[in-house]
């Protein structure tokens, strides 16, 4: 029989941080830096946790050159060659510690992340990425890099539920990368009905993974600076980021020019056209999970890093957390059914928040007709568009003040 877990469950777009008393004066004294001892690998990192995510149109050493100045990370995509590898290594010893080296779950793709990690030693951190982290084979796959590879930090994905996140730690992986379909070029959960909304992942992966030591990314439905806060508030380890990262000078992607504006190619990995570049096209017993699209493009991406990382900053000042490692502790969610500070509502909106709250009302004199705001001109003042009728007079509670009888057309 099939199971429905009526637990509720929530999306960034969902909840609002509620803020709280602060002593911070400054955004300025916020750090957001972290340290983490990873289980595993026994390595520690320090940095900032956001991560540039493994893909061909984000995940590049151009990006990586930008980021590793604040302390950022880049997981760069697998479609680099080896002598690409040793030639970015040579000319940029201090952004290796920054790096990982992607790879999937083929032979071809162990072989040459081998060839890699054994060239240049420097680099410490290795992602695992499939579209489903569910498989047997996936758990196999990672016990054997970490048979392989028992020093580096081994990030593995994708999943959304703590007991997998639980099994792949124990296989050998310290970090989990938590999200199926919440990309911004991702079709999955329309191709195949399987899904997490992102935030309630987040925090039961987290709450999975910390208890076994563990971390987990959360990877993908970021749109804004306020969701990257909210993943931190969530309890994600790492927060990895895609879209966001897109259509800059530094991100690949062909450049487009279409009456005077530019626009870069942002692809998902599973999408037909990265099956194409990579694979020669989309195999008959399959279909794509990603799509293309042209985003705008916003030239150099270290603007676009500290409008991110000062976002996270006024976050933290509002929760009060002088540190991101206390902004979890800081964290309170609060539902919400829509979100502000997307542009003024249509007049209809408001006069219908009006009769709501007008109806919830107890004062005795009002009783509200119903109206209809299609039939009124667009400038006329909301009060005049609800019909309140006490005996021969209609009351205004706003102004306390008597009209006399009128026909207002409603």
């Amino acid at each position: 029989m099939p199971h429905i877990d009526n637990d509720v469950k929530l999306d960034f777009k969902d909840v609002l941080l509620r803020p709280k008393r602060s002593t911070l004066k400054s955004r300025s004294e916020v750090d957001l830096t972290r340290s983490f001892s990873f289980r595993n690998s026994k390595q520690i990192y320090t940095g900032i946790p956001i991560i540039a995510a493994n893909m061909d149109t984000v995940g590049t050493f151009e990006m990586a050159k930008v980021l590793c100045k604040f302390s950022l990370f880049t997981a760069v995509h697998k479609h680099y060659s080896l002598e690409q590898w040793k030639e970015f290594a040579s000319r940029n010893p201090d952004c290796l510690e920054y790096l990982a080296a992607s790879s999937g779950t083929g032979s071809a793709d162990f072989e040459q992340l081998g060839q890699i990690l054994d060239a240049i030693p420097q680099v410490k951190y290795i992602c695992l990425d499939v579209a489903n982290g569910y498989s047997e084979h996936f758990v196999e796959f990672v016990k054997d890099v970490r048979k392989r590879f028992p020093e580096h930090t081994i990030m593995a994905g994708n999943v959304v539920t703590g007991e997998m996140v639980e099994e792949l730690i124990l296989s050998g992986a310290d970090i989990i990368k938590v999200g199926i379909g919440p990309g911004s070029v991702c079709t999955t959960r329309k191709k195949t009905g399987v899904g997490y909304p992102q935030l309630s992942a987040v925090m039961e992966c987290a709450d999975a993974a910390h208890g076994l030591k563990g971390h987990i990314i959360s990877d993908g439905g970021c749109n804004c600076p306020g969701d990257v806060a909210k993943a931190f508030g969530a309890g994600a380890d790492f927060v990895m980021l895609g879209g966001m990262l897109a259509g800059h000078s530094q991100s690949g992607g062909e450049l487009i020019e279409r009456d005077g504006k530019k626009y870069k190619l942002f692809y998902g990995m599973s999408s037909e056209m990265a099956m194409k570049k990579y694979a020669g096209g989309v195999a008959e017993y399959r279909a794509s999970e990603g799509k293309t699209v042209e985003v705008p493009f916003k030239g150099d991406v270290e603007h676009t890093v500290r409008d991110i990382l000062g976002g996270i900053r006024s976050t933290c000042t509002y929760v009060g957390a002088a540190k991101l490692k206390e902004l979890s502790r800081r964290t309170t969610f609060i539902r919400v059914t829509q979100q502000n500070g997307r542009g003024r509502p249509p007049l209809k909106n408001k006069i219908q928040r009006l009769d709501l709250l007008l109806a919830m009302s107890s004062h005795k004199t009002f009783r509200i007709k119903r109206f209809l705001a299609k039939k009124q001109k667009q400038n006329r003042p909301i009060l005049q568009q609800i019909r309140m009728k006490t005996g021969n007079k209609i009351r205004c509670n706003a102004k306390r003040r008597h009209w006399r009888r009128t026909k207002l057309g409603l």
